[in-house]
């Protein structure tokens, strides 16, 4: 029996933006995109082109490889027509392959908070819609205050959802905008629409925590198209969470018979280390009980359900932890993590066996350095320098010798305080010792461009080499903290990778993370010894 097709959109470089204390660059909005590539989604939607410049940055080129672009705005306002509205025509000159239009499907809405007529919002709702389609556009309606708006009128509500299918939208996504809905209800209301429900999406917020549940009722209802974001990302309490969403309609039986998305097996596998990476992006801490992909999803401490687990997993685990790319943790298991560190290896061109001797030392490490605060689940640059050290194939290219930052504040001339810092760095390249040393606007800054300023017979292969990003986050209370820190560097290839350093010294910590990230772009370039 053939399945639905059902496709997924992302939102978290919008309304997952709106998160309290989120704010993303243009850089950060780049790597997401890549994230998000690498666990199938169908669609990515990046911003709202107009509304700021990071957004328009964004949206001046093509972002995404496989997953349709797509760029968010309003529709229309009144009093003026689409031609000279900058907002719908900043999305339409934008190089989204898609876009996506929010309107106020509830009479209640459009006239409190718009104050033009309920005919007049249908009316600027087709002229944008058809604007699109003639500009080339894919085009997605999402449909504002759906769900309270059908309670309250569901006669005009329904006119939207209608005059928007009518207009040329390949859909047309019923949202849960205060997320105050139940299961049942979104079921019912989508039940009662007398439209072709497999042109219809869902969007549910987090309110009640219920998004993922309301999602699948609508999954069930006929929609079939889910948004969501990345770790249930979103403002107030979150957006349906893709994270949870995506191995329930592969993994459960009741969706899997009946569907079928763009997220393939090997997609999968790599959900828990994208959700993990994506918080330290976010410089937060993952949720451990995080469904699927916590690091204590899996758990089990020594007793009964360790025993059980030991002759059987599927005693206390609902699906095979290595499906979404975690793993079982069973306190007095030798065997913890060994699958994914396969994995991990395979991903980078190391291939070795399971039952190999370097495995089991490379786990150890592992373990040891996440006990004292690393985590290689966003630094696959750093796994991979300490996987080749572990199996004796990582060249030693040059020696750090020692290092110094000095911040001075002091008056200049004018008689204005000013801040002036310096790094010397001291390595040996082939037994030549080199001193460099460099002014910054910080002393991380400063240490950078002193590490990257004579690398010796190397320094031609590092010439393309830029840090992009550098977040630094405490690990634990107190100005003698340990403190981890993520640096994110490109080259003229256009490959990015991040390295990690942890110490209780922040510049110790940043320079570590620094020297891999130059090890790491020689290691990548072929360079030997």
């Amino acid at each position: 029996m053939s399945k639905d097709r059902l496709y997924l959109f992302d939102t978290t470089l919008r309304d997952g933006a709106q998160t309290a204390g989120i704010e993303f660059s243009l850089e950060d909005k780049i790597r997401i995109t890549g994230l998000l590539e690498e666990i199938g989604v169908d669609y990515i939607e990046g911003g709202y082109p107009g509304a700021n410049v990071v957004d328009d940055a964004f949206f001046a080129e093509p972002r995404t490889r496989h997953a349709t672009f797509t760029a968010f705005g309003m529709t229309k306002r009144s009093g003026r027509s689409v031609g000279n509205d900058p907002g719908v025509q900043a999305v339409l000159g934008s190089a989204a392959d898609a876009v996506c239009f929010v309107g106020k499907s509830s009479a209640y809405q459009v006239e409190v908070a718009l104050g033009i007529s309920p005919e007049d919002n249908l009316q600027n709702l087709v002229e944008t819609v058809a604007a699109a389609v003639a500009a080339g556009k894919e085009v997605v309606v999402d449909c504002e205050h759906f769900f309270d708006g059908y309670k309250s009128d569901a006669a005009y509500t329904t006119r939207f959802v209608e005059t928007a299918l009518a207009s040329g939208a390949r859909w047309v996504v019923l949202c849960d905008t205060n997320g105050g809905t139940m299961p049942s209800e979104v079921e019912a209301i989508i039940g009662a629409l007398p439209v072709d429900k497999a042109r219809l999406g869902i969007h549910a917020h987090d309110d009640t925590g219920q998004a993922v549940a309301n999602s699948l009722a609508a999954l069930n209802a006929g929609v079939r198209h889910i948004q969501g974001t990345l770790n249930g990302l979103g403002e107030r309490c979150g957006n349906a969470n893709l994270v949870t969403l995506i191995p329930t309609l592969l993994l459960k039986p009741t969706f899997a018979d009946r569907f079928e998305t763009g997220v393939t097996r090997e997609h999968l596998v790599e959900l828990t280390r994208v959700s993990r990476a994506f918080d330290d992006l976010l410089n937060r801490a993952s949720n451990r009980q995080a469904p699927y992909v916590g690091a204590s999803a899996f758990a089990t401490k020594a007793g009964i359900h360790a025993s059980a687990i030991a002759k059987d997993p599927a005693t206390y685990e609902h699906v095979p932890p290595e499906s979404v790319g975690n793993e079982r943790n069973v306190m007095v298991s030798q065997q913890a993590g060994r699958s994914n560190l396969l994995a991990a290896l395979k991903r980078n061109g190391i291939v070795l066996e399971k039952d190999s001797p370097e495995i089991e030392t490379l786990l150890w490490q592992v373990k040891e350095r996440e006990s004292r605060g690393y985590s290689y689940d966003g630094a696959e640059a750093s796994f991979v320098l300490l996987a080749r050290s572990v199996l004796g194939t990582l060249p030693e290219f040059f020696e750090v010798e020692s290092y110094r930052a000095s911040v001075e504040r002091r008056h200049n001339a004018r008689g204005q305080t000013v801040n002036v810092t310096e790094a010397v760095v001291k390595i040996v390249v082939d037994g030549e010792r080199l001193m460099s040393v460099a002014e910054g606007n910080g002393p991380v800054n400063a240490l950078d461009l002193a590490l990257r300023k004579d690398l010796g017979k190397y320094q031609g292969q590092i010439e393309d080499l830029e840090l992009v990003d550098f977040k630094v986050r405490i690990l634990d209370g107190g100005t003698g903290a340990v403190t981890r820190v993520l640096v994110e560097s490109r080259d003229g290839t256009g490959e990015r990778w991040t390295t990690i350093g942890v110490s209780a010294n922040i510049i110790d910590a940043s320079f570590e993370a620094l020297y891999e990230s130059i090890a790491y772009k020689l290691l990548k370039a072929g360079v030997t010894a």
